[in-house]
């Protein structure tokens, strides 16, 4: 049975893969620069975890809840944004430079996907970012995230959480708006339970209708014919008039 509301697919969707490559490269930098013991490491971890993980169970929640799809993608969100103020504690706190948004550092960070594009040499075979695998797409961002400088990581990892800020706020805004449009997933169900009893309905007033009609003469027999429903072949479960003395006559008429 086809379900009412599609869900998953996250793993296709630009926020989640960049994300991804957040947890990933938060994870080693916490590994890389801070005390695995102390409190700041534990919060980044949970909180690019949750970025990430967020965006998954809201995808797989949407097939029965667009509220819960809703709150959870507005936890990732807030996730994210208590992750980059931590960056920006770090890069503060040991009097390390941050990037302007348009440093020319940020700007080639930001620049990433678009140049990924740019590099297909083969035009009859190019490749999606979003068709290569998570490591695949972590590599692209090695020469920032994998640098012996905190400071290079930390704020290439500050551009990497705005991008993915910017795309889930264009994903609750989305969300916000088919919840508006389309309804939550009661009130669709509600709809479609309506529509199939109107539906049935609809068929047994013609069935009805068609049982009022007055039967014709066989065209082999010419005796009575009864109203009858096919249970087999090519026409199974339309309608026609069959002859009274079935099996000694097979004389139809269509209807």
């Amino acid at each position: 049975m086809k379900k009412l509301r599609p869900s998953g697919g996250y793993r296709d969707t630009a926020s989640f893969q960049v994300t991804t490559i957040i947890y990933d490269a938060t994870y080693w930098f916490c590994e890389a620069f801070l005390d695995p013991r102390s409190r700041t490491n534990d919060q980044m971890l949970q909180a690019a975890r949750s970025g990430r993980q967020n965006i998954a169970e809201g995808s797989r929640a949407s097939a029965t809840s667009s509220q819960t799809e809703l709150r959870l993608v507005n936890v990732a969100r807030a996730s994210l944004e208590e992750l980059l103020l931590d960056y920006e504690d770090y890069l503060r706190h040991r009097r390390l430079p941050q990037w302007d948004m348009n440093a020319p550092e940020a700007q080639a960070v930001r620049a990433v996907p678009s140049n990924f594009k740019k590099n297909q040499t083969d035009p009859s075979h190019l490749t999606n970012l979003t068709d290569l695998s998570d490591a695949e797409r972590g590599q692209l961002y090695a020469p920032w995230l994998d640098h012996q400088d905190p400071a290079v990581r930390a704020n290439a990892l500050i551009c990497l959480i705005n991008q993915a800020s910017f795309l889930l706020d264009r994903q609750i805004a989305a969300l916000e708006a088919a919840f508006i449009e389309e309804g939550g997933y009661s009130e669709q169900l509600a709809t479609a339970r309506l529509q199939k009893r109107k539906q049935d309905q609809t068929n047994r007033t013609d069935q009805s209708d068609q049982q009022k009609i007055k039967p014709p003469p066989c065209p082999v027999c010419y005796s009575l014919m009864s109203l009858r429903t096919a249970k087999t072949g090519k026409n199974a479960g339309q309608s026609f008039w069959g002859c009274t003395l079935y099996p000694n006559c097979k004389g139809t008429v269509k209807i």
